[in-house]
């Protein structure tokens, strides 16, 4: 069989699973993207972003088995990048066990700065934010997850999410205030 980079999903499954390294690089190339946005959301740049995601095709690739065509194949590749970095956070962050019940309560983030930034400056911004804040935040901003879910997720307490997503929001709004500053000192 030939693998081009217009190959079905299912064609280059069947190559991958067969080894066939073309077949490999296409599938690898035609989801890097898309899945490298996930990785980036838990990492602090691209490169971290890119090792996390080479560690999660590696675990696509060798169990192309256990996958049920019955589903969405971008999603369960996703599930496995999104397993990855969760991963890939417990091992590298170190979280605070820290349970403060007087913890700010969730309140929206309202900046009009939000309303003025691109997607790629938004991440870059959170990608300012300590390690540990940044998952949290990410998880229950952009995922949606609920406080629970992450204290499991992370093997930490829910209050220590909630301290992290308190956190998280406090120096966002610092730093977009700042990088507000910045744009209106910009001359044009």
């Amino acid at each position: 069989m030939k693998f081009t980079p217009n190959s079905k999903d299912e064609d280059l499954i069947i190559g991958c699973k067969q080894e066939n390294r073309l077949a490999q690089k296409y599938l690898y190339q035609r989801y890097f993207g898309k899945m490298l946005g996930i990785c980036m959301r838990y990492t602090k740049n691209r490169e971290e972003a890119t090792e996390v995601l080479n560690m999660a095709f590696y675990k696509v690739l060798t169990s192309l088995d256990q996958y049920k065509p019955t589903g969405s194949f971008a999603g369960w590749i996703a599930r496995i990048v999104f397993n990855t970095s969760i991963d890939h956070i417990r091992k590298q962050a170190t979280y605070k066990k820290v349970i403060d019940l007087n913890a700010e309560r969730e309140l929206p983030i309202q900046n009009t700065a939000l309303d003025n930034l691109a997607t790629e400056e938004l991440f870059a911004v959170i990608q300012q934010l300590p390690p540990s804040s940044q998952s949290v935040f990410c998880l229950y901003v952009i995922d949606g997850y609920k406080h629970r879910e992450i204290a499991e997720q992370l093997n930490i307490s829910e209050g220590t999410s909630k301290w992290h997503l308190a956190t998280a929001r406090k120096q966002l709004k610092e730093l977009l205030q700042n990088l507000n500053r910045q744009r209106s000192n910009v001359s044009i």
